[in-house]
This record gives structure tokens, sequence and C-alpha cells, in this order.
């Protein structure tokens, strides 16, 4: 792409003399509103206090701009987007694997393990594996899966009901809303 000076131009912040509104709301450092003045002015009190005018909202009526040291002000943006990004959990999918021979403290072990994922917030897939002739009982296997469900209905709600693929028949749970 080749970078024209139009191009350039809106990758540049809006500050000091790049605000082009006829009228703005200008807030002093303090906090405090200094009422709806031209850019010109705005600029004038700013560069008096040797800081910078800064374009905060376009969205407003009129829009709003604040003196700040803009260095500063970028860094605290950043901060608080490092701060949000921190905060936030992404739910990943954690699979449970198991037989339809399952014995009872195999089952008991699948069940605990499920119930971990999902408290840490987690969705869990509920697989049931068949080797050989043993997919003929996939009728035992989705018996399987709905006595999982039921075991975690307290945690979990069901988002895939048990249906096969290939030689696997598999279940989706998502942790309840709170």
């Amino acid at each position: 792409m080749v970078l024209t000076k139009k191009n350039r131009n809106r990758d540049l912040p809006t500050i000091n003399e790049r605000i082009r509104f006829p009228e703005i709301r200008v807030i002093d450092t303090d906090g405090a509103q200094l009422g709806i003045m031209p850019p010109s002015e705005a600029l004038r009190i700013a560069e008096d206090k040797d800081l910078d005018l800064v374009l905060v909202s376009d969205k407003a009526n009129p829009p709003v701009c604040r003196v700040v040291d803009y260095g500063k002000y970028k860094f605290e943006q950043e901060k608080k987007a490092r701060e949000a990004r921190k905060k936030q959990h992404t739910s990943d999918v954690k699979e449970v694997k198991m037989r339809y021979k399952i014995e009872e403290h195999d089952y008991n072990v699948r069940v605990n393990q499920a119930e971990r994922f999902l408290k840490s917030g987690d969705k869990v897939k509920a697989t049931v594996m068949f080797r050989g002739r043993e997919i003929q009982h996939a009728d035992l296997a989705e018996v399987l899966l709905k006595r999982l469900a039921h075991d975690l209905q307290e945690l979990a709600e069901v988002q895939q009901t048990p249906k096969r693929e290939g030689r696997n028949m598999m279940m989706m749970l998502s942790p309840k809303k709170v």
C-alpha cells in the first residue's frame, strides 16, 4: 500500500492543530469544564500551560477535548488496555475421554475432571470412543453421556446433545451463567 499524505494523517492522533471542529467542549487538567469554545482558543489555553489539547470523544455533541500531557495520556490509555487484557478469561474447550464400558471409579474421576474444568470457566467436550465392533453399542454410549450431563447439571448446561462422529460420540457442556 502506498502511503499518501492523506493516509499518513489518518494514523496520527487527533491532538492540537489536527482537531478540526468548529466548536469543542474543553476539560481542564483537574477535570473542570472550561466550556464550549473554538479549537484555536482551547489550543492557546493548552499552550499557556505547556500541555496538549487531546480529542477524547468525537462522538459527543460538541466533541470533547482535554488539556493534558499527551505522552502521559497515551501511557495511561495503554496501561488501561493492558489491565483489561489481563483480566479477561478466554474460555477453552477441555476434553474428557472415556469408553462406554468404563468402571464406576474411572467414571467418577472423569466427572471430577469435568467439574474442575467447568468451575474454571472452560467448556467441556465429553467423548466416548469406540473400537472395532463396539460401535454397535452407540446407545450405551449415549446413555453414559446423558448420565454425565445429569451428574453435572448444577454446574453445566448441555450445549450440544450427544451425537456420533465417526468412531466417537461426543457432547459439549458449557458452564452455567451465574
